[in-house]
């Protein structure tokens, strides 16, 4: 359904058009067109711009788009064409951006690959998204995944990029010299081709007719609803489209000027779109880190003053608990977007009493490109709010009972969306797809209301819910709760079975360095703050909370362990 349509048949004026930032258009019309124009557009007008920086070694706009038309003569040669799945198994890097763009111009679609992923996981996903052509490097860690899938599945290429030939020249030599054990035996393989000969060429590819509106720029696999890897189908309207609300969002940015700190990894939705597709579309540098330590972001700060920060609140809590964080000039800093995981309001207060930045929420999914909504940077920022709809952007409640009936003001449901960033479908998946696209809508799986300005409040997952003696209790409100103690760090709140309740609340407890916390001590400070029904009946106290590969707290990994346990495993 189109927007104006859609407002039409709104029973009454949507709840968010009268509290929406004056500077932002919520009628914002967004052309579709290929997403490799971000690129090209922005070489065309900061051809000299610094576009890349890693590890010290800058790559101007001009740079990149040469390279990722190289590559994308180089990929036409190996077959690649409209449609041809090319999988990613790449860590930030300029090789990473240069060969996105470059799949893209040569008409084929991007597949994600976690690198962080086991061999079996990397198989399963290139053999679901018939992946033809690899790209990865010569670290022998990753290409140890690689290796094996010619033969094994669709896979006829991997190309592979020596990782010294991406490093700045004095660190270039040093790898060369004192990292021969980490680099991959691969040659005289002949399922295996050079990224420099691949990009060996004039770069004068052939553009591929696209159809914006249909054609698949990017295969984003996620757990969905489901928890089952699915892989969303985003097409380059859709990425474009998102792209551009968050660069009308962002009214502080500074074209041509901005500097983005690009700390979480690409090949997650977040940062794909609010890092790189982003700082792109604006002419931004982007300061690639191909792994996190804090050290080295402190290090990255200090050498480039970034002004713009995207993260998950893990990183923003790494940094305000840092000594560092003391004596390292956070002030280039302007812009903190959060996205990936709830803010707990403690995380957002001491962060900017840390760095003087103001850090707002954003939410979505990677089935929405991501993002469907954020706090204004410049207006009311709702504590303990995920924000007022994108540009665009339909966020509707429905009953929680039969998936279809709005709910009034204030009242929970399940929040649903509409907006040209929602995904196609998942890729061969019919089923999943009419469970996920009901009435025409994105259901989130996730529960929440509007208030009466139009702001989303998001109260949790539907299948995170702990239903105790029939009695439906949200963790992310425990959470908050126990965020507020002075000496917690991380905090994840999970339902465990309980033979006489069903299932009783289990609290897991990351103390602060050099703190100490008993449980004791944290039910007395929850009395006053959650109810008796929603105090945790159990507390596990840990030196430290796992962790999904962008830093957000693992609760599967958590949920697996209890299942174990159960089993007696």
């Amino acid at each position: 359904m189109a927007i104006q349509e859609a407002h039409d048949s709104a029973p009454n004026q949507w709840p968010w058009l009268a509290a929406y930032p004056g500077e932002i258009d919520w009628n914002a019309d967004y052309p579709a067109r290929p997403l490799q124009e971000l690129l090209l557009d922005s070489e065309r007008r900061f051809a000299n711009r610094p576009c890349l920086d890693f590890l010290g070694r800058s790559y101007s706009y001009r740079n990149v788009a040469d390279l990722a038309r190289r590559a994308a003569k180089g990929l036409t040669e190996l077959g690649v064409t409209k449609g041809v799945r090319v999988g990613l198994l790449l860590p930030n890097s300029p090789t990473y951006v240069i060969s996105y763009f470059g799949i893209l111009m040569a008409g084929g679609t991007v597949v994600n690959l976690n690198p962080l992923y086991a061999a079996p996981e990397i198989r399963h996903l290139a053999i679901d998204s018939g992946t033809e052509v690899l790209i990865t490097l010569d670290v022998k860690q990753l290409f140890a995944l690689a290796a094996p899938l010619p033969g094994a599945t669709q896979v006829r290429k991997i190309v592979v990029q020596r990782m010294a030939d991406i490093l700045p020249p004095a660190k270039s030599l040093l790898y060369r010299l004192f990292k021969r054990t980490d680099i991959a035996d691969w040659r005289g393989r002949p399922d295996c081709v050079d990224f420099r000969a691949l990009t060996a060429n004039d770069g004068a590819y052939v553009p591929v007719a696209l159809d914006p509106m249909h054609d698949l720029a990017v295969l984003q696999y996620t757990g969905g609803t489901t928890g089952i890897p699915k892989g969303a189908m985003l097409t380059h309207h859709n990425l474009s489209a998102n792209t551009q609300q968050c660069l009308s969002w962002m009214v502080q940015t500074k074209e041509g000027i901005d500097r983005v700190l690009a700390v979480l990894p690409f090949f997650h939705v977040l940062a794909m779109t609010g890092a790189m597709n982003l700082g792109i579309a604006c002419g931004a540098e982007l300061l690639l880190m191909p792994r996190f330590t804090i050290d080295d972001l402190f290090a990255l700060i200090g050498r480039k003053r970034p002004t713009y920060l995207p993260g998950v609140p893990t990183l923003f809590t790494a940094i305000y608990n840092h000594p560092k964080a003391k004596k390292v000039d956070l002030s280039s800093i302007r812009i903190c977007i959060s996205g990936g995981a709830s803010l707990p309001l403690e995380v957002k207060t001491k962060f900017e009493a840390a760095t003087g930045c103001t850090l707002v929420e954003g939410y979505g999914l990677s089935e929405s490109s991501p993002v469907l909504t954020c706090n204004p940077l410049r207006g009311p920022n709702k504590p303990g709010s995920a924000g007022l709809p994108f540009p665009g952007t339909i966020i509707e409640i429905v009953s929680l009972e039969d998936g279809a009936t709005a709910m009034p003001e204030g009242e929970r449901g399940e929040i649903c969306a509409r907006g040209p960033q929602i995904m196609a479908g998942y890729w061969h998946n019919e089923a999943e797809t009419e469970a996920v696209m009901k009435g025409g809508r994105l259901h989130t799986g996730d529960v929440g209301y509007l208030d009466a300005d139009g702001y989303l409040f998001i109260v949790d997952r539907i299948k995170d819910i702990i239903i105790a003696s029939g009695y439906k209790i949200y963790p992310r409100l425990v959470e908050e709760a126990i965020y507020r103690h002075p000496k917690v760090a991380q905090a994840v709140v999970i339902g465990v079975p309980d033979p006489y309740r069903g299932q009783t609340v289990k609290a897991v407890v990351q103390p602060r360095a050099g703190e100490s916390l008993t449980e004791a001590e944290l039910t007395e400070f929850l009395r006053d703050k959650v109810s008796p029904m929603e105090r945790p009946r159990i507390v596990a106290f840990r030196d430290a909370i796992p962790l999904t590969p962008v830093g957000k707290p693992d609760k599967k990994a958590l949920l697996r362990e209890e299942a174990a346990a159960v089993k007696g495993v």
